[in-house]
């Protein structure tokens, strides 16, 4: 009985014989392998630093703690799909996603996103530098990722992927090049300006303490009418917020004057870098970054930093 042709497929009785390629499993390279858990383990070190930093000064800011939240949890997700599934689009997806929580930082650091004007703290800035590499390394991961591979044992498994990875090298490489070396150049102006200002400039500056009513309390504030907070650990004469902390809650620098209202005893201390912090009844004065403009108080009865912290209140 002579066989009778279906498509590619000759069938003899129950029998059936696939003639030219067939698709497979694509076996995972090694070059691949290493860019994806290069990739995964920058992407979960993001991840982990947005949750430090929503823990330790962001979780109270309007809709900025929620994604800082949020960035966390999808950021541990992808890591967890690159490592897992092998795929294309999961390293692809967490390469956008990667440049994508760059853009804000950026975006907040440089003009403000949601009414928040981000500041320049090492962790955010650390965060960025990482995000930058695994955009990069994730980039490659999915051009080295491919489809499953059709049969054809004329040609190794190695040459096909070094063919893919050669190809997608020279259509992409400019645009990742580019990405990178802007967001570098940003990442190091912001770096370069990173924390408080210089002793020196703020030692003998006036600043004036004013007063506003939030919800019914009358607060103390500076003079653009940010709400003062006072830091359960502090001491009259020393202050514990130093480092990390002086960059979520800035300390108030300068000579205090009293503003309309103002009632108290005002004073100063002299911070670990010789610079003056102002003080009002003995406690000194910080703001916060949460705080997006005047008559708001969303770092008042908070735990954050090492203690409690409260707005100022204003008697009589």
């Amino acid at each position: 009985m002579n066989p009778r042709p279906v498509g590619n497929v000759y069938s003899v009785g129950r029998r059936a014989t696939v003639v030219g390629k067939h698709r497979r499993r694509r076996a995972v390279g090694w070059l691949e392998l290493r860019l994806r858990i290069a990739g995964a383990v920058l992407l979960a070190a993001s991840a982990s630093i947005h949750l430090y930093l929503y823990l330790t000064g962001y979780r109270s800011i309007p809709t900025i703690g929620w994604l800082f939240l949020m960035q966390f949890i999808v950021g541990y997700l992808l890591t967890a799909a690159v490592l897992v599934t092998h795929s294309r689009i999961a390293a692809a997806a967490s390469a956008a996603f990667a440049l994508s929580t760059l853009s804000a930082y950026l975006l907040a650091v440089w003009g403000g996103l949601f009414g928040f004007r981000e500041i320049r703290t090492r962790a955010g800035i650390a965060a960025g530098l990482i995000e930058v590499a695994a955009f990069g390394i994730l980039v490659m991961a999915a051009i080295a990722a491919g489809p499953p591979e059709e049969a054809d044992e004329s040609v190794s498994s190695a040459a096909r992927m070094l063919a893919r990875v050669r190809a997608g090298i020279s259509m992409v490489i400019g645009g990742v090049g580019v990405v990178s070396v802007l967001a570098l150049a940003l990442l190091g102006v912001g770096l370069a300006n990173a924390g408080g200002p210089a002793a020196a400039a703020v030692r003998a500056t006036e600043v004036v303490l004013k007063t506003a009513d939030i919800g019914g309390v009358t607060v103390l504030t500076n003079s653009r009418g940010l709400t003062l907070y006072l830091f359960a650990p502090d001491t009259p004469t020393t202050s514990r917020c130093t480092g990390s902390c002086a960059d979520y809650w800035p300390p108030v620098f300068g000579i205090p004057t009293a503003g309309p209202g103002v009632t108290g005893r005002l004073g100063t201390i002299k911070r670990p870098d010789g610079s003056l912090q102002a003080t009002y009844d003995g406690h000194p004065l910080y703001t916060y970054i949460g705080d997006s403009g005047p008559g708001r108080a969303s770092g008042n009865n908070l735990d954050l930093n090492g203690g409690y912290w409260y707005e100022v209140r204003v008697s009589g």
